[in-house]
């Protein structure tokens, strides 16, 4: 038998003792043993739970208890979780988390610990909640360099958009909407300006090109200022905004990462990924494109991919899965504004200047002030604002075939 101890009782964790205990001869079946949540910490009171002679309030009761060899960490955030992971690696224990903010600016550091202590740290439910894409890009895909990956990552946003191209409800409004089923929390702004995309490219990155790669390094654009009307104009012809997390190859250990809305056309397969669901596209050299597509969040189906990585622990006492990166560094991106793209861009110009400035071009629309508009030449960041100049730019976005 495996004994585990679960910390933190909010969405995931309880989500983890539901289906460890709903699903336990087949999660036993699975392990080849038994696995047992021993405790459970939480500082708030659960005198009413189902469970409750589980929870206890002393992190040192999981820390020096020999028989806990997995700990499932649901914590949250990079403070004390942080602290208590670094104590169960210490304690001899392996580690599971869904903690995305964690493993996107300490993992290589984790890891490292886990490995020197032959443990394992692992994570498949911080980037895609119940979609399997970390435990494909590390085994399935293990014979192939990968190139790029790129993706919608996160369902709150795509929420918001998919209400707004669909109904013609304003952000404002798809935002409490969103808040009202659940899929946007009260404080929105991880999810609204990107935060939370970020911190899952940034895993993704680690694991498909060997280099830790920091948020900050990765610039993040979110959808506060997406305008009704740009959806509306690409909506007609059936082009979609979604907010999409980019990563690509550029050098032998280099990575161009960036977070930003795009313009996906419509013959894109992200053009259709909508509501909560998430969409991840891996494109390696040998497989070529594969994609992943799901439910990117909720409590059970995060539940379930932390639960996996339990079994994959407990099948792993005495072994390490084979889940590692090297340390980040300045030279481990290159500058994403240098990536060459299409681009749409509505500004105070006309469409006889915008034709002269980039030759054939796509219109979207005209009015007395502004021409919105696709390039068909693709261009870099630097290309573009040295052609339009000093024009006023209402909006501008990369396009994605």
């Amino acid at each position: 038998m495996v004994n585990i101890a679960v910390m933190g009782y909010g969405t995931v964790g309880s989500g983890v003792v539901e289906v460890m205990n709903t699903n336990h001869d087949k999660i036993a079946s699975s392990a080849a043993q038994q696995i047992k949540v021993k405790y459970i910490l939480d500082v708030r009171d659960f005198s009413a739970s189902p469970y409750k002679e589980l929870f206890i309030k002393d992190f040192e009761i999981i820390e020096n208890d020999p028989d806990i060899k997995i700990v499932v960490e649901t914590i949250g955030g990079t403070g004390i979780a942080q602290e208590f992971t670094r104590r169960c690696l210490l304690a001899g224990k392996s580690v599971v988390t869904s903690n995305k903010e964690l493993v996107a600016n300490h993992g290589h550091e984790l890891i490292t610990l886990a490995k020197e202590r032959n443990l394992n740290y692992l994570f498949e439910a911080s980037v895609g909640g119940g979609i399997p894409i970390l435990r494909p890009i590390s085994q399935c895909l293990a014979a192939n360099e990968i190139n790029e990956i790129y993706g919608i990552l996160n369902g709150t946003t795509n929420y918001i958009l998919t209400r707004m191209i669909k109904n013609g409800v304003s952000m404002e409004e798809a935002l409490a909407e969103a808040k009202y089923k659940g899929y946007a929390e009260k404080d929105p702004k991880d999810d609204i300006e990107g935060y939370d995309t970020c911190r899952k490219i940034c895993i993704l990155s680690d694991l498909s090109f060997r280099r830790h790669i920091y948020p900050s390094q990765v610039p993040t654009k979110g959808i506060s200022q997406v305008e009704a009307r740009d959806v509306s104009l690409l909506a007609a012809s059936g082009d979609r905004i979604k907010l999409v997390a980019r990563a690509v190859r550029t050098g032998e250990s280099s990575v161009a990462v960036y977070v930003e809305p795009h313009v996906v056309l419509k013959d894109n397969l992200l053009a259709n990924v909508e509501d909560v669901f998430n969409c991840i596209m891996v494109r390696g050299n040998a497989i070529g494109d594969t994609m992943f597509y799901g439910k990117g969040a909720g409590k059970l189906p995060t539940a379930s991919a932390v639960v996996a990585d339990v079994i994959d622990a407990s099948k792993h006492i005495n072994a390490r899965k084979y889940v590692d990166w090297s340390a980040g560094g300045p030279d481990a991106v290159t500058d994403s504004a240098l990536l060459e793209n299409r681009m749409y861009i509505r500004a105070a110009i006309s469409p006889e200047r915008v034709r002269e400035l980039f030759g054939c071009i796509k219109v979207i629309d005209v009015n007395d002030t502004q021409t919105a508009f696709m390039t068909e030449e693709v261009l870099d960041l630097y290309e573009l604002r040295e052609k339009i100049g000093d024009t006023r730019v209402f909006a501008l976005y990369r396009v994605l075939d």
